[in-house]
């Protein structure tokens, strides 16, 4: 008698056999390793961020980093990095639809709405798409909704007077002097600033003008151009004249001006795939997808796959030109920064590259290490921050391996992506 016969005479056993079945099968996604990792890494994001909430009461003062003493360094309004916080709070409501973050969350994005008016530098897209971005997509009152998307259309209107049609990009920087103590840049353009192309997108999205889009276009065009060297490395600055053509490819967060940081180039990945996203555009695509391989294939990746905070440190043939001192420390510090946001652009460049699995494993590697005992902090430490080991500017001596509010962002925006797709 064939095993399905002698059930379909005892229903009974028929039944316990399909919960049995049904039972494992359940145990087995829930315990997952892909599901636990992500359960414990928000698990620890949701202590870290509870003693942040209760030390962090200033809603003026915007968590950035640690200090000496092991406290939470903050900053105002008009920096760039202060709409993160509120950015994590939103991706933690996500992951556990508790209402006190969404609470939280709404809290910290409301109290950045003067940055909408920030103009003196290219940020107002970190400022505000990383905050009140997150916030549209989860708000359901509609006067609030209304309200929101006013600020992020007068934060598209703040971008867009950086923008030279001349030239053709969103200036970063005003006048700025180089490391080379001779070099004044005129029209500094950063690689950075492709992060703040997403809000321009939404922007003629939401009120079906393509100005703040085709702004985004020029932009990553002709940062597509000449941020870019032959191997698909990227310069830091490239700096222009009044008519856009290049005056100087150099440094200012880097090692030398022709070495590779590593943080730009994640910012190039994670900005040229968003760009493919938005337009379709294959150049954009081949772009991010040519940025990756030089990342993931270069020989002084280490093993864990979080990066030196430059690739070229130490190696011949690479002269700062900034007071760097070899002897400083006894090691290269990591950029946990780079590896989380490279690892989030590269898990949306495996949805859309041909070759995606690639993608998919590299960015599984990063998180995992980001996950383990070296770079995530244990509950409790870490002023609160949930990764350790990033570099803010080494040549500024600023924010050396230190935690930093960009890198928890960018990690838990991975893991949500990490928990979306199937590979």
């Amino acid at each position: 008698m064939k095993l399905t016969e002698f059930n379909m005479k005892r229903p009974g056993l028929l039944l316990a056999s399909i919960l049995a079945v049904t039972v494992s099968v359940s145990s087995f996604i829930w315990f997952s390793p892909k599901t636990e990792l992500i359960k414990k890494d928000f698990s620890t994001a949701e202590k870290q961020y509870s003693k942040m909430l209760k030390s962090q009461t200033d809603l003026t003062q915007f968590p950035r980093t640690s200090d000496k003493n092991g406290a939470v360094k903050t900053t105002d309004v008009w920096d760039w990095t202060q709409g993160f916080f509120a950015g994590g709070l939103w991706y933690i409501y996500e992951y556990t639809k508790k209402p006190e973050w969404k609470a939280a969350a709404t809290k910290w994005t409301e109290a950045l709405e003067q940055a909408q008016f920030l103009t003196q530098h290219h940020d107002v897209g970190f400022v505000m798409y990383c905050s009140y971005g997150n916030a549209v997509r989860f708000e359901k009152d509609p006067a609030k909704l209304e309200k929101y998307h006013k600020i992020l259309i007068q934060s598209a209107e703040s971008a867009l007077t950086r923008f030279d049609p001349k030239v053709g990009l969103i200036k970063s920087w005003n006048t700025k002097a180089s490391w080379d103590k001779k070099t004044v840049w005129q029209y500094p353009v950063i690689i950075d600033n492709m992060m703040n192309l997403e809000m321009l997108c939404y922007v003629s999205k939401l009120t079906g003008n393509p100005k703040y889009k085709d702004v985004a276009i020029s932009h990553a065009l002709n940062t597509m151009k000449n941020h870019f060297r032959p191997d698909f490395s990227t310069y830091h600055v490239v700096d222009y004249d009044a008519n856009g053509n290049v005056l100087h490819q150099q440094t200012n967060q880097g090692y030398a001006d022709n070495s590779t940081w590593s943080r730009g180039q994640g910012w190039a990945i994670y900005g040229f795939t968003m760009m493919y996203r938005e337009t379709r555009d294959q150049r954009f695509l081949d772009a991010a997808q040519k940025a990756a391989d030089f990342y993931i294939n270069h020989p002084n990746l280490p093993k864990d796959k979080i990066p030196y905070w430059d690739f070229n440190v130490n190696q011949s043939g690479y002269q700062p030109d900034w007071a760097y001192d070899a002897n400083k420390l006894s090691y290269i510090p990591r950029d946990a920064s780079a590896g989380a946001l490279t690892a989030s652009g590269l898990l949306e460049l495996s949805t859309f590259a041909k070759d995606g699995k690639k993608y998919f494993t590299q960015a599984e590697m990063m998180l995992k290490s980001l996950s383990g005992a070296d770079y995530l902090a244990k509950p409790g430490t870490n002023a609160g921050f949930i990764l350790k080991h990033s570099v803010g500017s080494f040549p500024h001596n600023s924010e050396i391996d230190v935690p930093l509010i960009y890198a928890d962002y960018y990690f838990l925006e991975a893991l949500l992506r990490y928990q979306k797709i199937e590979k």
